[in-house]
């Protein structure tokens, strides 16, 4: 049950970009759409939403154990420190870790990189029965590969469809994927950067790169809102996600993944085999009792 300062469907459809040209400038990045109230209500309607959650995501583990094929893909984009780590804590730790499965993808090794760019996010998909999280994910290839320029323009044009057909491919087998661009004002970022030099505990999560990536902060929104506008499908629908405030980027995934997993219509699954037979050999054949 959500808290009553949550209207779901108005959060869901704001979070939802529209099709057609993206102007992320235009998207506050402090914001709180479909909430109305504070950090500590915010923080309060998260944990709400924790054991219903937590149900939807057993019964689509228990549909996998019993041969069903569906499964659910969270994907997670964004600068660095916009977030993807405090969510997976923070709102995805809300369900069993069992039936979860979380890839962190990095810079591609060798071997991936003698394949097509889809080939390891083919072999981190998550198995029947799970909820998959891609911490970072194939949009990597068109965002710091263009603004890096890491591959030929013709190949970043070629996969953003790739990338359609995949995920439509994904959708058609059983797959539900939710999108979400943490969307985090480049002050913010700043602020965090800062506070980690400002904390030895904070050192390690602190890379002299992200400055580095920052000074191209420009070329980066540019190519976020490419490939959110090419990408953006009926079937794999993209979300930006206002991330400065931490509580409501929390709140905002958690209503998401609890929307995708409700829309799934996840049941029991049945017994294989005679309830009443079985309760019977039990009480009469059980050594123990």
């Amino acid at each position: 049950m959500t808290d009553p300062a949550t209207d779901t469907a108005e959060l869901v459809a704001a979070l939802r970009v529209a099709t057609g040209p993206v102007d992320l400038s235009a998207i506050a990045t402090d914001a709180t759409p479909g909430f109305d109230a504070d950090k500590e209500a915010g923080e309060a309607a998260l944990l709400s939403l924790g054991d219903e959650l937590s149900e939807l995501q057993e019964r689509l583990f228990a549909e996998g154990k019993s041969g069903g094929a569906r499964s659910l893909l969270l994907v997670l984009q964004g600068m660095d420190t916009s977030g993807k780590g405090g969510t997976l804590r923070s709102t995805v730790g809300l369900m069993d870790p069992q039936g979860v499965r979380i890839t962190s993808f990095k810079a591609p090794s060798e071997e991936e990189r003698s394949h097509d760019f889809l080939w390891r996010i083919t072999n981190a998909l998550p198995s029947p029965g799970y909820v998959g999280v891609f911490d970072r994910s194939h949009y990597e290839d068109v965002l710091i590969a263009r603004v890096r320029e890491l591959a030929p323009a013709e190949e970043i044009e070629r996969r953003y469809q790739a990338i359609n057909e995949f995920e439509a491919d994904l959708v058609s087998k059983g797959t539900r994927v939710v999108k979400c661009m943490l969307h985090i004002s480049a002050d913010e970022q700043k602020e965090r950067l800062l506070a980690r030099l400002d904390d030895p505990t904070k050192y390690w999560k602190y890379n002299p790169g992200d400055v580095d990536e920052r000074q191209l902060w420009p070329a980066y929104q540019e190519a976020y809102e490419i490939a959110i506008e090419r990408t953006h499908t009926e079937v794999a629908p993209w979300h930006v996600i206002p991330a400065d405030r931490k509580w409501y980027r929390n709140l905002a995934i958690g209503e998401l993944l609890l929307v995708g997993l409700q829309a799934m219509a996840l049941e029991w699954p049945a017994a294989d085999f005679d309830v009443a037979v079985e309760e019977q050999r039990l009480v009469d054949e059980d050594p123990i009792g």
